[in-house]
């Protein structure tokens, strides 16, 4: 096998055991308040809603709540746009990413809002998509260091 794709089905492998944490950390870990019985549906469809209510009750919710909520759904994004394109390199693309990453969210916000799992909300979209675009910003950062290091 040649040393490209071998690398190649390293991250493939690396992208599929990221999203099956994912998946499980936002559909059923009980940690997460996924074993609630009796659930219904919840759903935010106001954008920045729920970041305003963090932010203006930082007091009452405590930093830690308030960074777990906002910085989780940016930063638990981020492998995602950072995997992709090294998994599948016809992926890469800044507005590629940007709907690859809006997609997996509504994807997952839509599933947890069917089995009531969780909740849809908007601002995850955003969040989540915002993570993505990062993720892909620290590729490109690698990339062109990787290079810029075998040009030496």
């Amino acid at each position: 096998m040649r040393q490209k794709n071998r690398g190649r089905v390293i991250w493939c492998i690396l992208l599929i055991i990221y999203l099956a944490v994912i998946i499980y950390f936002l559909l059923f870990a009980k940690l997460m308040g996924r074993e609630q019985i009796g659930r219904t549906y919840s759903y935010n469809l106001e954008p920045f809603k729920e970041i305003k209510r963090f932010l203006n009750n930082i007091e009452t919710l405590g930093i830690r709540s308030v960074i777990l909520n906002i910085g989780g759904n940016i930063v638990g994004f981020m492998p995602l746009g950072f995997l992709v394109p090294m998994a599948f390199p016809k992926m890469r693309g800044t507005v590629l990413m940007i709907l690859t990453s809006f997609t997996a969210t509504l994807l997952i916000e839509t599933c947890q809002l069917v089995s009531c799992t969780g909740s849809f909300d908007v601002d995850d979209l955003l969040l989540n998509t915002i993570g993505g675009i990062m993720g892909y910003g620290f590729y490109l950062i690698f990339t062109k260091a990787a290079a810029a290091w075998r040009e030496r």
